[in-house]
């Protein structure tokens, strides 16, 4: 970066903070405050709200502990326990969903939680100075044995960090949820303790060259290299962008910014949110080199690594394309947490190249990963979503798993109005068709989106009140067939040249009671297990269709606190006793679908041919339950049926 660019940053960042404009402008230009969008009934604002419910059964005292324990401090109340060795980290993703709500809802308990937990944490900093004087200046996490770590590694000494579980990772989740606090919330005092945390990662990495470095981020370490991006951008000081780079691995870094997938065999989670730091310099910089590196791995990852529901990896790590079987005879399917990052990467790149692709993808996500991983009634969270044909999947319940998805899962239910709408200078993008307005308070205009999709194929937009010049850019989605998306304006037909995958551009001077009503059919579509291509998933429009196969053996449905409760440990049923479609022309499939009356997106089977067949009724994966299920199916022509039988027939009489 040349001097002239960075003295021009800091003038830039400078005006930002002097002016009259919301945090989340600062370090995210192209999003409304939460407060300016409203969610209205959907199947989000219910999971936002029950997730509210759901985390105010959580101990805040018990959450602060392992921040006490390391400061030097009196206990309060007891440390959770599962997941030892990974103390603090649910913490951080607390603060950031206390700050998500209140910001989006105004809820007035979220709001002293958050705020007493930010006090607590200002206690444990200003101990640390006193207690660990040596290398605690700044520190506020709560790492097990932290005196031990930190005091070597800033020698060069990564014993006891080595030995140690993920430490920079469990930190980055409370930098993350300082920043959220200050980001949602505007915290003056977040923000001070989150800028002198950063200040205690600079100053004990500061004797550590680039090899050491390196090796220590060997080890995961979430998204640091993201968390100093940001402080950058918060203060213009350079010491933060320079140490962003350093936390960025060159392992990762260098092999996507030459458009190589080096990918397999390495634990999924700890990449993606390296990526996620890439973008953020990238978005700060134009370093070509990140640019590259986020846009490619994103490419990567959703083009060859994602199932239909939007997930990846299994047992966590990314396979190599000869064991994608895996998916099939895992339990241990696509982890949560992946997504919410790579939901966190989509929309850096979409801030970048405001491109349909992305929120093709982020929809696809949303509907049918993040939102399915959360049960509709008591609200526990979901850590693997088995693609294994008639497994199920296991919820925590609140006080007992501190699981890793336990604390993205507190975060993804309370932002669901963060992407409905974006803006770019003087447009306006239309992202999601979830019902809810928007409060456009620098056009000094409303706007409320009616639809119950995706039980409905249409939208309709009503500017409510003001006026204002903009363009407004509604998407065409990839599930749209060419020229079947239709718009009209105050009952006039608008006319486009736009193809699906894109966005359309309406310019005009926007009026109250000016009315948009959006026609978005949906068809029955095919997707391919990613190089297991006899498996197939059956989607309707961006809804990942699946069937209920049972209730049996649902062992550790809500899991207990044991270390491996987040495993759907029941039986795991014969792959080869699954239901398996026979059939030629797999168009026949989609097309012999049948609406179910009066229950939007279910639909019977009753052209399947199949091997062990059962009764099919197809609905939206993200409504299934507290049951097995079929999301993917193996598909046989008649031709390779007859030699899947003849097989086992032969396997038949061997055993005999």
């Amino acid at each position: 970066m040349t001097k002239v660019f960075s003295v021009i940053t800091v003038l830039v960042y400078t005006s930002l903070f002097c002016c009259d404009v919301n945090a989340q402008d600062k370090l995210y230009p192209n999003e409304f405050a939460l407060k300016d969008v409203t969610l209205l009934d959907s199947p989000f604002k219910h999971a936002r709200d029950l997730n509210i419910q759901t985390l105010l059964k959580y101990d805040v005292d018990r959450l602060i502990a392992p921040f006490r324990k390391e400061a030097g401090l009196p206990a309060k109340a007891a440390l959770y326990p599962n997941w030892e060795g990974l103390d603090g980290h649910i913490g951080g993703h607390y603060l950031t969903a206390l700050a998500m709500n209140y910001a989006a809802t105004g809820n007035a308990e979220c709001k002293r939680r958050m705020d007493y937990m930010i006090a607590e944490l200002k206690i444990c900093q200003e101990a640390n100075v006193k207690n660990n004087p040596d290398w605690g200046k700044g520190y506020v996490g709560g790492v097990p044995n932290s005196k031990v770590i930190w005091s070597t590694l800033q020698k060069g000494d990564f014993k006891a960090y080595r030995a140690a579980w993920v430490p920079w990772y469990n930190v980055h989740k409370l930098y993350a949820g300082l920043r959220d606090a200050w980001l949602y919330t505007e915290n003056s005092d977040a923000r001070s303790i989150f800028l002198g945390f950063c200040d205690w990662a600079v100053n004990i990495t500061s004797s550590l060259d680039e090899s050491q470095m390196q090796a220590m981020l060997n080890t995961e370490q979430g998204g640091m290299n993201e968390i100093f991006a940001d402080a950058y951008q918060m203060t213009g000081d350079e010491k933060y962008l320079t140490t962003a780079r350093r936390f960025s691995h060159r392992l990762i870094l260098d092999a996507m910014a030459s458009d190589n997938d080096n990918l397999d065999n390495k634990h999924a989670n700890t990449q993606v949110p390296k990526a996620v730091g890439f973008e953020r310099i990238a978005e700060l910089t134009h370093d070509k080199n990140y640019s590259e590196a986020g846009r490619f791995f994103w490419e990567t990852v959703t083009g060859k690594r994602t199932l239909a529901f939007g997930g990846n990896s299994r047992r966590e790590f990314f396979p190599a394309a000869s064991s994608c079987i895996d998916f099939i005879n895992d339990v241990e399917g696509p982890e949560s947490c992946n997504t919410y990052n790579m939901l966190k990467l989509t929309e850096e790149l979409f801030r970048i190249d405001p491109s349909a692709i992305y929120t093709d993808y982020y929809e696809k996500a949303l509907y049918n990963h993040i939102l399915s991983t959360q049960h509709p009634e008591h609200g526990g969270y979901v850590y693997f979503t088995p693609a294994r044909p008639r497994h199920y999947r296991v919820y925590s319940a609140p006080d007992e798993a501190m699981w890793c998805c336990v604390g993205s899962g507190m975060e993804n239910h309370g932002k669901y109005n963060q992407f409905i709408y974006t803006h770019r200078h003087d447009s306006l993008y239309l992202n999601l068709f979830i019902a809810s307005e928007l409060d456009w308070k620098e056009k000094k205009v409303q706007i409320r989106q009616e639809t119950s999709f995706p039980n409905e194929e249409q939208t309709k937009l009503r500017i409510t009140s003001g006026s204002a010049q903009f363009k407004l850019m509604i998407r065409y989605p990839s599930w749209v067939k060419e020229g079947a998306l239709k718009i009209s304006v105050n009952g006039k037909t608008t006319s486009f040249s736009a193809h699906p995958s894109s966005y359309i551009t309406i310019d005009r001077l926007w009026k109250a009671g000016d009315e948009i009503l959006i026609s978005l059919p949906m068809h029955n579509s095919i997707e391919h297990l990613p190089n297991v291509p006899n498996y197939i998933a059956i989607m309707h429009g961006p809804i990942l269709l699946a069937a209920k196969t049972g209730t049996e053996d649902l062992k550790g449905l809500i899991a207990d606190d044991s270390r491996c409760g987040h495993i759907p440990s029941g039986q795991k049923l014969p792959v080869d006793k699954a239901p398996i479609i026979i059939e030629d022309d797999l168009t026949r499939i989609t097309d012999g679908l049948v609406p179910v009356k009066n229950k939007p997106l279910f639909f019977t089977t009753p052209g399947l041919k199949m091997i062990n067949p059962i009764n099919v009724v197809l609905e939206p994966f993200y409504q299934i339950h507290d049951a097995r299920y079929m999301m993917y199916w193996m598909t046989l022509t008649k031709a390779q049926s007859k030699s899947y039988l003849d097989s086992l027939a032969v396997v038949g009489r061997a055993i005999k």
